[in-house]
């Protein structure tokens, strides 16, 4: 994998060779010629997601392309490469540290080794179910923007946005709405030591399978299960080889705005600038953007595959929560002093927005 991200990496160097260093004019014959004016200094920046075409997060980087280049007046171009076109979502996160991209959306369930604080998205259950106060906490929360976002720094990764693409649901080749059904399924999950260790609190087998191999483990029953965004579940026909969808809204599907704080502090302040005020404007667009597509997603499910669709009752929730518990208990095994007292004011935050 080294050697794929070196190779990558040294393409995408070449790629980034500045664009706007216009060569200086040369006088003709002529020495009272004025020299042409230096051509404007132009931008190329390059934006990696984690997703297909069409998908949350497509929809937001190319929001985000929309408003850098209107608003720098061209003077930014952004280049969207999904997942696959550079490597992985593992590998895009290894470009983004190394400088070989600007900017990526970089999502927890890929990242839990490089940061293993962030793993507290993975646990169930610590979350509201109502959007509105989710975006409030996401917006100032000590816990996230100030100390998890420090450990992403110290990793070369710089958030700018920590956000969600809807509440996580189940797609299962059995019935699952108890954790007793749970005993030994075989449940595909991203490779995040901590998403692993949420569903082995139900007594699943879970099973690290990359994303675009899904669909196949799933149809070939090497895994019984998977969990996702409605949006994603229907974009990746999913439904189709699996027998039951469970609305179970264990957590949030959440995922950071990030950037390389290196190419970010190279910048002038009027750049800076420039970035988080497109990021700042794309806060609400981000929850709007998820409850769009997570909304129609739905209806398309109903209309294209006949499968059992099972919303789970309050008290198949409260069992799910009870459960849940015994991974909060790990995550402060796996990540230490540090990554406890994050998850601590958190909790509190959110308790404290709750309860407004």
């Amino acid at each position: 994998m080294k050697r794929i991200i070196a190779l990558v990496l040294s393409v995408m160097m070449v790629m980034s060779l500045a664009v706007g260093c216009a060569p200086k004019a040369v006088p003709s014959g002529d020495a009272t010629t004025t020299p042409a004016p230096a051509a404007e200094e132009t931008y190329t920046w390059r934006f990696a997601h984690e997703e297909i075409d069409g998908s949350v997060q497509d929809v937001y980087v190319k929001k985000f392309k929309e408003i850098i280049e209107q608003k720098s007046n061209g003077k930014v171009k952004i280049e969207v490469y999904p997942v696959g076109q550079i490597g992985d979502a593992t590998q895009q996160c290894e470009l983004l540290q190394n400088g070989g991209i600007e900017f990526g959306i970089v999502s927890p369930g890929n990242t839990g080794t490089i940061v293993p604080e962030n793993q507290l998205f993975s646990l169930h259950f610590l979350f509201t179910d109502d959007m509105d106060k989710n975006a409030e906490i996401f917006k100032t929360s000590k816990a996230l923007n100030e100390m998890l976002t420090a450990k992403y720094l110290e990793k070369d990764i710089k958030v700018l946005a920590y956000w969600t693409e809807g509440a996580m649901q189940w797609t299962t080749s059995k019935p699952a709405n108890s954790p007793e059904k749970w005993k030994g399924l075989k449940m595909r999950t991203m490779p995040s030591p901590m998403i692993v260790a949420a569903y082995e609190a139900y007594g699943a087998n879970p099973t690290p399978v990359p994303y675009m191999e899904v669909y196949s483990g799933l149809q070939l029953n090497m895994i019984e299960g998977q969990e996702n965004p409605l949006f994603a579940i229907e974009e990746m026909k999913f439904c189709e080889v699996q027998k039951y969808l469970t609305l179970a809204s264990s957590n949030l599907y959440v995922t950071t705005t990030a950037v390389n704080p290196k190419f970010f502090d190279s910048l002038s302040a009027d750049m800076q600038k420039l970035i988080l005020d497109t990021v700042e404007d794309l806060r609400d667009d981000s929850f709007a953007i998820q409850a769009e597509l997570n909304g129609a997603a739905l209806d398309k499910i109903k209309a294209a595959v006949d499968i059992p669709i099972v919303e789970l009752t309050a008290e198949e929730r409260a069992a799910f929560r009870e459960e849940s518990k015994k991974a909060y208990d790990r995550y402060a095994q796996m990540v230490g002093a540090d990554g406890k007292k994050i998850l601590d004011t958190l909790i509190e935050e959110v308790k404290a927005i709750e309860s407004k």
